[in-house]
């Protein structure tokens, strides 16, 4: 069986083949993928994967490595967060429905003022958007207007 076969088998890179095959564990990613990797290419060549594991073991043994993979010792975060909590996950959704509430009272509010405030233009602008109207309206040669807006630019000073 070729490595190009193990490796769609497996899912493993032929590269880790190469290094498993060569015994140059040193290759492989390291920590639990290493024994992982060394069962899964026992099981797909048909070796024993317990005697391909306790081979791994002996190998890291006589190379003075440790043989643990998974670290043993609790790792203290240096953030404090063991501290009991001091609000009640009762008050933390209320306080967040209460947040949630004065946002969309907020938008609410901004959505009516906008609304009113288009409502209400006052008469000048009406007149200048009349004028506007009137100063950039011609026709096409289907008798449709439209706006032609370089002549109302050209005839206003701002």
């Amino acid at each position: 069986m070729g490595l190009r076969e193990i490796c769609d088998q497996t899912r493993i890179s032929v590269h880790y083949l190469e290094a498993i095959e060569a015994d140059d564990y040193k290759r492989l990613p390291g920590g639990v993928f290493n024994r992982s990797f060394i069962k899964a290419y026992a099981k797909c060549v048909g070796y024993d994967e317990r005697k391909a594991i306790e081979g791994y073991t002996r190998y890291l043994r006589e190379h003075g490595e440790s043989t643990e993979d998974v670290n043993t010792h609790p790792i203290h975060s240096k953030v404090y967060t063991d501290t009991p909590a001091t609000r009640s996950p009762l008050l933390t959704v209320v306080l967040a429905i209460l947040i949630l509430a004065l946002l969309t009272a907020a938008a609410l509010a901004a959505l009516a003022w906008f609304q009113r405030r288009a409502e209400l233009t006052s008469p000048s602008e009406k007149i200048h958007l009349s004028m506007y109207n009137h100063l950039t309206s011609t026709t096409n040669d289907l008798g449709q207007s439209k706006h032609d807006y370089i002549r109302y630019f050209r005839r206003t000073n701002f």
